[in-house]
C-alpha cells in the first residue's frame, strides 16, 4: 500500500470533522499551538519563551508561517530537521474550511507527498450537505494542483535548531515542548495566517468557488 493511501486512511477521522473549527489533534498534557481565543500576541510571546536555554536535548516544536507555504519551501525550511506532521489549510474568503493534518514518516520522500495525501483526503470526504462536498471538490482540486497551503509543521531538533528555524524569513513562530514530550503524545492546534488579534474561527458566510 503507497504512502499517500496509509495516510489518507490515517487523517480519515480527522476530516470528518471538518466542519468544526480545528481541535487538539490529541489528548494529553502537552500542547502545542494556541488556545481557543488567545490574543496571537500572546501566544507569539509564549512561542518566543519556549526557545530559551543552553541545553542540547531535541524536542518537538510547531512552526507556524506568514502564508501559505508550498512543498519545495517546507522541504528547504525543514532541511537537516526530522518533520513529523504537516498541516494543510486552504483559505477562501468567508468560507470555514478545515485544517488537514498529515502525519509524516521520515525522509524526503514521504514530505514531498504528504500535499498529495491531504489532497486524496479531501477526494474521499462523505459529506452529507451539497455545500461541504462542493467545498471538498475545491479544496481537494488546490492541493491537487501545488497549491502553496503548508501553513504549519512539526519538528524536531535542539533549541539552537529552532531557533534558527524560528530567524528565517517567513518563519512566524516555532513554539518548542520539553525535551521529555514523547512522539504523538502531545495536542496540536494550528495558528494559520488568518489568526491577526485573536485565535477564532472566521465567518462561513461566503460562495463556494466553482474551482
Amino acid at each position: 500500500m503507497g504512502f499517500a493511501v496509509v495516510v489518507v486512511l490515517l487523517i480519515a477521522v480527522v476530516v470528518l470533522g471538518w466542519a468544526r473549527p480545528p481541535r487538539a489533534s490529541v489528548l494529553g498534557t502537552d500542547r502545542l499551538g494556541p488556545d481557543s481565543g488567545e490574543r496571537v500576541a500572546d501566544y507569539l510571546e509564549r512561542a518566543h519563551e519556549s526557545l530559551s536555554g543552553a541545553d542540547t536535548a531535541p524536542r518537538w516544536a510547531l512552526v507556524t508561517s506568514d502564508t501559505g507555504l508550498s512543498t519545495d519551501a517546507v522541504v528547504d525550511i525543514g532541511a537537516g530537521l526530522r518533520i513529523s506532521q504537516v498541516l494543510y489549510h486552504v483559505p477562501i474568503e468567508r468560507v470555514y474550511t478545515p485544517v488537514i493534518t498529515v502525519p509524516v514518516p521520515a525522509g524526503t520522500a514521504a514530505l514531498r507527498s504528504a500535499q498529495a495525501a491531504a489532497a486524496g483526503a479531501m477526494d474521499h470526504v462523505q459529506a452529507d450537505d451539497d455545500r461541504s462536498r462542493r467545498l471538498a471538490a475545491v479544496l481537494a482540486a488546490r492541493l491537487h494542483s501545488g497549491c502553496a497551503c503548508a501553513v504549519n509543521f512539526v519538528v524536531r531538533g535542539t533549541l539552537a535548531e529552532l531557533r534558527g528555524l524560528a530567524s528565517r524569513s517567513g518563519i512566524r513562530s516555532v513554539q518548542a515542548l520539553p525535551p521529555d514530550a514523547s512522539a504523538g503524545a502531545f495536542a496540536v492546534v494550528p495558528l494559520l495566517p488568518e489568526h491577526v488579534d485573536v485565535v477564532a474561527p472566521g465567518p462561513d458566510d461566503g460562495p463556494i468557488p466553482d474551482h
